[in-house]
């Protein structure tokens, strides 16, 4: 594995001055994007006595951290009262004092256009509002997913235009983020982070800032690799969830339980990882940044087909579930058209209140497209509002007896661990589960129908 070799030498006057300022915790830490990303983090930096601002387009945003009232699960209420309350962490909306920043972080969103190409307006308003203020002695570090290249080819010509010199004037390294939300073992902390600087001295410098909050630093050789690391983690994970998707609905016409199936390979010691099936994937990562890939690969006349057919996998299993709820109905002589179905959950996974890219809602406007009427319970989303490419407007609803005896059927998208899965499917009439929720309940599953 690559070491950070000390390059810094006495006549490197301004990255070593950067570099003690790091070590000694005195370096002015800006933050720009204070969402999923970009609280956890800044709330890390300041647990070890640096002084951040966090920088957001969102006066709401940046209001609710100045009042201490936080909005991530991922951060802890203390935490951020303590930081709040000692100065150390304030919100602004004025770009402007990004030039009271030594260290510059962008943690801003990297969605897709309408036609599926890598969106990097916001990395780019980012860096125009850095390089106006861009001064000797900065480093700016890259968090955002995006497509190899970006750090080099997009945000490096922009901070050059000031005619400061990378590696000797200002620092550029990228280091993408690691965030799991709702993940209870692994935080910004004890989760290894990926660095790679612009030249050797961007490494050093990069390296250092990073170690003085995470447990462990993986250097590589350039911001490419680390930027390429990423997108290929995510695309890992959407090949392997495509894979057992797709052996999901083989298994269906087979008659086979996938749950049994996957449990059982998942005994094996030594060669597997275990992949559940779902509904479709969701999140901010998943469904995203293979596309980013695939998208750059096209500018090397490169077609990445084992990715995209998993893009396919991911998108058809969403299909599949909406013909599953319809087989149910049918099983009870009854039709979709006006069946009254409740949707368990809608966040992208168990026990979060993010819904970014969720399955469930291509699942909703399916169900709805086809005459459901459609209710949903979720005990970390009251509202569903209409966002990207989604019109869905929606406020949960109890999940009292009468909701449930009412429906007729209910369908499992997320299975949050608040919801008492044995009292839902006694008093439902028909239940679709696509998360294998139900497994340990023992009395009615003939009412089950499991994807």
């Amino acid at each position: 594995m690559m070491t950070v070799k000390n390059v810094i030498t006495n006549e490197d006057v301004v990255a070593l001055t950067l570099k003690k300022k790091i070590e000694k915790h005195e370096a002015q830490v800006g933050v720009i994007g204070l969402g999923y990303v970009g609280l956890p983090l800044a709330v890390e930096k300041g647990k070890v006595g640096f002084p951040v601002i966090g920088f957001d387009i969102n006066q709401a945003r940046v209001d609710r951290v100045n009042a201490a009232d936080n909005y991530i699960g991922d951060v802890k209420d203390e935490d951020l009262q303590d930081l709040v309350k000692k100065g150390l962490l304030v919100a602004t909306t004025d770009f402007s004092r990004l030039a009271e920043c030594d260290v510059v972080i962008i943690c801003v969103p990297t969605p897709l256009t309408i036609t599926r190409d890598p969106d990097i307006s916001y990395i780019k308003a980012s860096t125009e509002e850095i390089v106006k203020s861009l001064r000797p002695g900065q480093i700016i570090t890259l968090e955002s997913t995006t497509y190899p290249g970006t750090t080099e080819e997009v945000i490096l010509p922009i901070l050059e235009k000031t005619g400061l010199k990378v590696g000797k004037d200002f620092f550029l390294a990228f280091s993408p983020e690691r965030v799991d939300p709702g993940n209870k073992r692994f935080s910004t902390k004890n989760t290894s982070k990926v660095v790679g600087g612009m030249t050797p001295v961007c490494l050093e410098i990069a390296y250092t800032l990073y170690d003085q909050t995470i447990a462990n630093v993986v250097p590589v050789s350039s911001p490419a690799a680390a930027e390429l690391t990423k997108v290929f983690e995510n695309t890992y994970r959407a090949v392997n969830i495509a894979m057992v998707n797709e052996l999901m609905m083989l298994c269906d016409r087979m008659g086979i339980d996938i749950w049994e199936v996957v449990e059982a390979a998942g005994t094996k010691p030594f060669g597997i990882q275990t992949f559940y099936p779902g509904p479709g994937v969701g999140g901010h990562c998943i469904p995203i940044d293979p596309f980013y890939l695939t998208w750059k690969a096209r500018e090397y006349d490169f077609h990445t087909r084992f990715i995209e057919l998993a893009g396919e996998v991911n998108v058809e299993v969403s299909y599949y579930v909406v013909n599953k709820v319809v087989r149910a109905l049918n099983s009870v002589n009854q039709s979709l058209k006006d069946a009254n179905v409740l949707v368990l959950g809608v966040a992208y996974k168990k026990d979060i209140d993010d819904m970014r890219e969720s399955p469930a809602l291509k699942i909703i406007e399916l169900l709805r497209q086809q005459g459901a009427k459609i209710t949903y319970h979720d005990p970390y989303i009251p509202v569903v509002e209409p966002h990207g490419g989604s019109t869905l407007h929606m406020e949960s609803v109890p999940l009292t007896d009468e909701v449930l005896t009412s429906s007729d059927a209910v369908l499992i998208l997320t299975d949050h661990t608040a919801v008492d899965y044995e009292r839902v499917v006694g008093k439902a009439k028909l239940v679709v589960d696509t998360r294998n929720a139900t497994k340990d309940v023992q009395e009615d599953r003939a009412k089950i129908l499991k994807i």
